[in-house]
C-alpha cells in the first residue's frame, strides 16, 4: 500500500520547479508510505511515490519503477494478488526482484493496458508513463478499493491518492462544489465522480484515464458492474453446489490476499462476513491467525464478546480494545485531516481505533468489507421489498399520517415499548435500536416509488436543499434509470445501488483512510472480482428471504463455525454516538453548531440544524447521524477552508 501523485503539464517548467511541486504533493502522503519516497522526471512529467513496503522489502521494489530500456515508468498504490501467476504468463525474463510492481510494469509493456487490466486480480490505482508515446495512463481497480483523484487546471493535469496532495499544488483552487455539498448532506459522503472541490474529480472504479500531448481524455471503463450483472448467467445448481463454489472462490481469494513479506492479521467483528474470512484464513494457515476487534462500554453496541467467541472456536490469537467516549474526543480533531473532504459515516471512529490497535501488531489485515453489498446483508435488502409491497397499497395521505404518528413518539419510548415486547417477538424482529429504525421507516413511508423509498432509507438529510443557503442537488444514480442494469428485481437493484455508490464512496473510503492514517494495509477478499461475478449469478432465493439475508454466506460459515455463534439480528459497526453527543462530545458539538458560526459561514441554514440539535439533547429524537453529518462538515471547514 502506498501513496502516489503526479503532474503532467504542457507548460515549459524547469525540472527543479516540477520536482519541487511533486515532492510537496507526496509529502502530504507520508502516512500512506512511511518507508521510502521517490520521484521520476521526464520534461513535462513528474511522478511521485511514497512506499509502504509489503512485498519485496528491498530496493528492487522501490518506486517509481522504470523498465530496463527506460521507455516506461510506473507508480502503483495497492497489491496485485495474482502477480506470480502473471509472471508465469510473461515467460522467462531477468527479474530484478519479487515485487508485484515489477510484474505489473512488465505486463503493461507486454500487453496493451486494456488487456493487462483484464488479467489483474487486486486492489490498485496506478499511473503508467510511456515516454515514447508521451502518454500517461491512470487506472483504478474494479470495485474502488484504492482511491485516485485528479484535476485539470489550465495546461496542468494533477493526480494523487488523496485530495490533500492536490491541494499542495500551487495552482489548485479549493473552491467548494455546492452540488457536491448537497450530495454530501444527503449521504454523509460526496458521491463520485464529484469531490467537495469544484476542480477535482474521483476516477471511478473500473475506469482508466489517458493524458497525452492533446490533453486529458474522458475516463473510459475497462470493467463494469452493470454489464457484469446484465451478462450473468443464472446459477442452476443447488444451494449446496453454490456454497461449494463460493467457498472455493473465497479460499482462492483469501490465499492470494495472505501473500505478504510482513506480519498479517484480520479484523474480526464476530459477524458473518469477517468470521467467514477469518475461518478461511485459519484453514489456509498452519499457524494461528492474528485477529483484532473493538468493543464498546455500552452493551447495546458491544460485539466484542461475539468476536471473542468466534476467535476462541477458530483458535486465533485475539486482541481487543474497548472504545470509550474520551477516545472519540481525542480522535475527532484528527478526522478532517484523515478524510480530506467532509465524511460522516460515524463508524469511522471505531474503524480508526481498531486500525490503530491492529497496526501495533501487524502491517496488513484482511477484512469482511463487501459481504453486505454482494450477498444481501443490509436490512433494506431483505425488508424493503416486502415493505414496499405492503405500503404501496396504502393511500399516500394515510402513509403520511402514520409516519407523523411514528415521529411523534420519541425513540426512547419506542425502545421501551419494544423492550417490553422483546420476550414474545420472533428473533428476526428484534432490533438493537428499534426507535431509531422506526423513525427511519417514517422518513421513507411517504415515498411515491420503490426507488424513492430506497433513497429515503439511505438518506441522512432527506431534503438537503432545505439546509443549503445556495445550491441544488444533482441527480443521483437512483434517479437515472438509463444507467441501471436491465431486468433486476428490487432487492438486486438495491444491492447494485449500494455496490455502485455506498461501497466505493463510503465503506471503502472509510477503511482506506482510517487504515492508511496509521500505515496499515487492508485487503477485502469479498471484493475479488471473481467472487463478485459469481455473486451476480445467484438467484434471489439463495441471497435473502424475508427478515434474513446472506443465506449463502451463512451456509458456508456453518461449515466452520457453530451456527449459535453467528445467528443473531444484524448490527452495524457502531458506537453510542447519540449519548456521547449529549455528554462527552457536547461542548465540542455546541461550538461547531453555534448559530452565529453557521450564519457567518453562509453555507447552511441554521434553523433546521439548531432544531435537530435541541430535539436530540431533549431526547425527542435521535438525530446523531444528521448532527454528525453537519459536525463533520463544520470540522472540515475549520481545518481546510
Amino acid at each position: 500500500m502506498c501513496g502516489i501523485a503526479g503532474i503532467h503539464t504542457l507548460a515549459a517548467l524547469p525540472s527543479s520547479e516540477l520536482e519541487g511541486a511533486v515532492r510537496a504533493m507526496t509529502a502530504t502522503l507520508a502516512h500512506r508510505g512511511p518507508d521510502a519516497d521517490g520521484v521520476y522526471l521526464d520534461r513535462s512529467l513528474a511522478l511521485g511515490h511514497r512506499r509502504l513496503s509489503i512485498l519485496d522489502l528491498s530496493e528492487a521494489g522501490a518506486q517509481p519503477m522504470t523498465s530496463e530500456d527506460g521507455r516506461c515508468t510506473l507508480v502503483l498504490n495497492g497489491e496485485i494478488y495474482n502477480h506470480l501467476e502473471l509472471r508465469e504468463q510473461l515467460g522467462p525474463r531477468s527479474w530484478r526482484g519479487t515485487s508485484d510492481t515489477e510484474t505489473l510494469l512488465a505486463g503493461l509493456e507486454r500487453w496493451r493496458p486494456e488487456k493487462a487490466l483484464e488479467r489483474l486480480r487486486g486492489m490498485f490505482s496506478f499511473a503508467f508513463w510511456d515516454a515514447r508515446l508521451r502518454t500517461l495512463l491512470l487506472a483504478r481497480d474494479r470495485l474502488g478499493e484504492k482511491p485516485l483523484y485528479y484535476a485539470r487546471i489550465g495546461q496542468t493535469f494533477l493526480f494523487a491518492s488523496e485530495l490533500k496532495a492536490l491541494r499542495a499544488h500551487p495552482e489548485f483552487d479549493p473552491e467548494i462544489d455546492r452540488e457536491a455539498l448537497a450530495g454530501y448532506l444527503r449521504h454523509s459522503y460526496v458521491p463520485g465522480p464529484r469531490t467537495i472541490y469544484r476542480d477535482a474529480k474521483k476516477l471511478q472504479p473500473g475506469h482508466m484515464l489517458r493524458v497525452d500531448m492533446d490533453g486529458m481524455h474522458e475516463p473510459e471503463p475497462y470493467w463494469s458492474l452493470r454489464e457484469t450483472l446484465e451478462a450473468a448467467e443464472p446459477f442452476d445448481g443447488s444451494p449446496c453446489d453454490a456454497a461449494d463454489r463460493l467457498e472455493a472462490l473465497l479460499r482462492e481469494a483469501v490465499r492470494g490476499q495472505m501473500l505478504a513479506d510482513v506480519p498479517l492479521g484480520a479484523l474480526l467483528s464476530g459477524g458473518i462476513d469477517s468470521s467467514l474470512i477469518v475461518a478461511l484464513m485459519q484453514a489456509e494457515n498452519p499457524g494461528r491467525v492474528r485477529t483484532f476487534t473493538i468493543g464498546s462500554a455500552d452493551p447495546a453496541y458491544d460485539e466484542a464478546a461475539h468476536a471473542r467467541a468466534v476467535a476462541a472456536h477458530l483458535g486465533t490469537e485475539h486482541t481487543e480494545l474497548v472504545a470509550r467516549p474520551e477516545d472519540a474526543l481525542e480522535l475527532v480533531g484528527l478526522l478532517p485531516e484523515i478524510y480530506d473532504e467532509p465524511f460522516a459515516d460515524a463508524s469511522q471512529l471505531p474503524t480508526r481505533l481498531v486500525c490503530g490497535l491492529t497496526r501495533e501488531h501487524v502491517a496488513v489485515c484482511l477484512s469482511g468489507d463487501g459481504g453486505d453489498e454482494f450477498f444481501a446483508g443490509y436490512n433494506r435488502h431483505f425488508w424493503a421489498p416486502e415493505l414496499w409491497n405492503r405500503i404501496s397499497r396504502v393511500p399516500a395521505p394515510l402513509r403520511r399520517a402514520f409516519a407523523a404518528a411514528l415521529r411523534a413518539a420519541s425513540p426512547r419510548s419506542l425502545d421501551t415499548a419494544f423492550g417490553l415486547l422483546g420476550a414474545v417477538l420472533p428473533e428476526k424482529y428484534r432490533q438493537r435500536t428499534p426507535g431509531q429504525k422506526l423513525h427511519k421507516l417514517a422518513q421513507a413511508m411517504p415515498a411515491g416509488t420503490r426507488e424513492e423509498m430506497y433513497a429515503l432509507l439511505a438518506s441522512i438529510w432527506p431534503d438537503p436543499a432545505s439546509l443549503l443557503v445556495r445550491g441544488t442537488e444533482p441527480l443521483q444514480l437512483w434517479q437515472r434509470p438509463g444507467e441501471w442494469p436491465e431486468n433486476l428485481g428490487f432487492a438486486r437493484w438495491m444491492q447494485y445501488m449500494d455496490a455502485a455508490t455506498y461501497l466505493p464512496d463510503d465503506i471503502l473510503v472509510k477503511v482506506d483512510r482510517a487504515a492508511m492514517s496509521v500505515s496499515l494495509e487492508t485487503r477485502a477478499p469479498y471484493l475479488d472480482h471473481k467472487v463478485v461475478e459469481f455473486a451476480a449469478t445467484l438467484p434471489p432465493e439463495m441471497q435473502a428471504e424475508p427478515g434474513r439475508g446472506k443465506l449463502l454466506l451463512r451456509r458456508v460459515l456453518e461449515r466452520h463455525v457453530p451456527r449459535g455463534l453467528f445467528e443473531r439480528p444484524k448490527t452495524g459497526f457502531g458506537i453510542p454516538l447519540g449519548p456521547w453527543l449529549r455528554t462527552a462530545l457536547r461542548p465540542w458539538a455546541e461550538e461547531l453548531l453555534a448559530e452565529k458560526r453557521l450564519e457567518e459561514q453562509g453555507l447552511l441554514r441554521p434553523a433546521p440544524i439548531r432544531k435537530a440539535w435541541k430535539d436530540h439533547l431533549a431526547g425527542r429524537a435521535d438525530n446523531e447521524y444528521k448532527l454528525w453529518n453537519v459536525l463533520m462538515l463544520q470540522a472540515w471547514l475549520e481545518r481546510w477552508i
